[in-house]
């Protein structure tokens, strides 16, 4: 009998099989009722590839083995060994529900069960006794709307970069200007950026104290550029002298600090609404402040002092040690860094101190730059995670606002140009069509394998359907966007259309064609204007 179920448990493992041959959408069926599994599989069509389990555990295994190579989880919750709530707290813990979309499979209807379900993430819910209709309907909604939600979400991270990336040159300009009117390199400025988000992801591995987010430590980093931008109103007299400062030249000196906090304030922006500016006046106004209360402008002591200036404020005495100036020769890194460890330097926040001595040695190696050409930003983040060991990622809840936003704004442009939209997606070999298009024009909300669709075919003529999606993949990352008139068939009738359609490309390596988006346009008033004037 035992070996029995080991039998029929080992071949029931070797019905999960991979399907990253082929093109076909994967979905995991989780459910320990053979019959239910081979309904649903039978109600899905060739249209998908079916992996099937028979409990929970095995569909962990299956997740951990092919990722995101499946598309859809069809997830039971009444199964030995782990149901689907302990399944779904896996996928939860584990990150995997931003992923992969699960649709709860069951009889139960309670608004307990349903509440639970949602609330671990699950996108819908199928009942038994299964519809086939609402089946392959769900599936396909669910496949589609993801679809979309992880092609703009990757649109919209694209789009923060391009702006990130703009901020920061136009933050490392400004600041570059005050290090040259300083008589410095420059790289005091780079130095002290890379030294900070090493050290904030440094505190992040080592306490929650600071509740500092991603998103917190990109805007401090960047902000920390501006920390000596009020030493652009510092005499240069003072700014460069060689030697030591009179109390008098030290008390002009000082003033940066309010300077360049005042120069923050006073721009026309809201800075309490507007987080660069707020943390950037925060890193200028209290940089030189000290743990124990003796530091300047307002002797703030501890953590009155945002951990923002005092990161910067360990970051800029450290470099300051190991950079030639015109009053003083170089320290070596092991030298600096026993200096501020022994209390030689001023009083640090002691965690600080911690942070400091554990990533002495990857500060040692990153900060070994002698020009601006010698590493990219990107090899210093990359050099920072292989440091430090933590994983960045953009914030879900933001991207999710912006992917609804997104959505909405889809759907009010849609609803107003009276146009067909569309989208095509490869992966799911599948045309979605606007909500105006659907109403107004009586056209299916979706087709799947559109160049097989013979309602299509007949709609755009014989081969011309196909001659668009050659053309459209003919396109390439730089040039992706095809234009046309043509007729179609309206009510038995040639009509002309204009067709405006952008291809989507992967950014691999080796670009991949990902699908399209575009509009039809009725011109035909154009045209026969046009033939009138002939």
């Amino acid at each position: 009998m035992g070996g029995t179920k080991r039998g029929a448990r080992r071949l029931e493992e070797e019905r999960v099989v991979t399907s990253s041959k082929t093109k076909k959408p994967t979905i995991l069926i989780a459910d320990d009722a053979l019959m239910n599994r081979v309904m649903l599989k039978d109600m899905l069509g060739d249209g998908y590839d079916v992996i099937e389990v028979s409990d929970g555990e095995q569909a962990i295994a299956a997740v951990q083995r092919y990722g995101t190579a499946i598309s859809l989880i069809l997830l039971d919750i009444v199964m030995p060994r782990m149901d689907g709530f302990d399944v779904l707290a896996v996928l939860n813990k584990r990150g995997w529900i931003y992923e992969i979309p699960v649709i709860m499979v069951t009889s139960e209807e309670s608004p307990v069960y349903v509440d639970r379900a949602f609330a671990l993430g699950v996108t819908d819910f199928l009942t038994r006794p299964y519809n086939e209709a609402v089946v392959r309907q769900r599936v396909h909604n669910t496949l589609v709307l993801d679809a979309k939600h992880k092609m703009l979400t990757e649109a919209v991270s694209n789009e923060i970069y391009k702006r990130e990336k703009n901020t920061n040159l136009l933050v490392g300009i400004l600041s570059h200007i005050v290090e040259f009117r300083n008589g410095e390199s420059g790289l005091h400025v780079l130095h002290v950026n890379t030294m900070t988000e090493l050290l904030l992801n440094q505190v992040v591995s080592m306490t929650d104290k600071y509740n500092l987010s991603s998103e917190d430590i990109e805007l401090i980093t960047t902000a920390s550029s501006l920390h000596d931008i009020g030493k652009i109103a510092i005499d240069d007299a003072v700014l460069n002298k060689p030697g030591r400062l009179t109390a008098e030249e030290f008390e002009h000196m000082k003033q940066h600090t309010v300077i360049g906090a005042q120069m923050l304030d006073e721009l026309p922006y809201d800075r309490r609404n507007n987080p660069l500016i707020d943390r950037a006046y925060e890193i200028c106004r209290w940089h030189h402040e000290r743990f124990d209360g003796r530091g300047y402008p307002d002797g703030l002591k501890g953590d009155e002092i945002p951990i923002s200036a005092q990161v910067v404020a360990l970051a800029d005495v450290y470099d300051a040690l190991t950079s030639e100036r015109v009053y003083k020769e170089a320290f070596s890194h092991e030298k600096s860094i026993d200096m501020i460890l022994n209390g030689e330097c001023g009083v640090f926040n002691p965690l600080l101190l911690e942070c400091l001595e554990q990533a002495s040695e990857g500060i040692r190696k990153l900060l070994s730059i002698t020009s601006f050409g010698d590493r990219t930003g990107d090899g210093i983040r990359d050099a920072i995670d292989n440091t430090i060991g933590l994983d960045e990622g953009i914030s879900l809840r933001k991207s999710q606002e912006l992917l609804n936003f997104e959505r909405m704004k889809y759907q009010f442009f849609a609803a107003k140009s009276n146009e067909l939209q569309f989208e095509y997606l490869a992966d799911t070999d599948m045309v979605t069509i606007d909500d105006w298009s659907e109403k107004g024009l009586n056209l299916p909300p979706a087709v799947q394998n559109p160049l097989e669709n013979e309602w299509l075919n007949a709609v755009f003529g014989e081969g011309r359907l196909k001659s668009l999606c050659e053309r459209m993949r003919a396109t390439t990352p730089e040039a992706p966007v095809v234009e046309e008139d043509f007729t179609v068939e309206v009510e038995g009738e040639p009509r002309w259309f204009h067709i405006a359609a952008r291809a989507l490309w992967t950014e691999d390596d080796q670009p991949q064609f990902a699908g399209v988006f575009g509009k039809l346009a009725d011109v035909h008033e154009h045209h026969q204007a046009l033939k009138g004037l002939a």
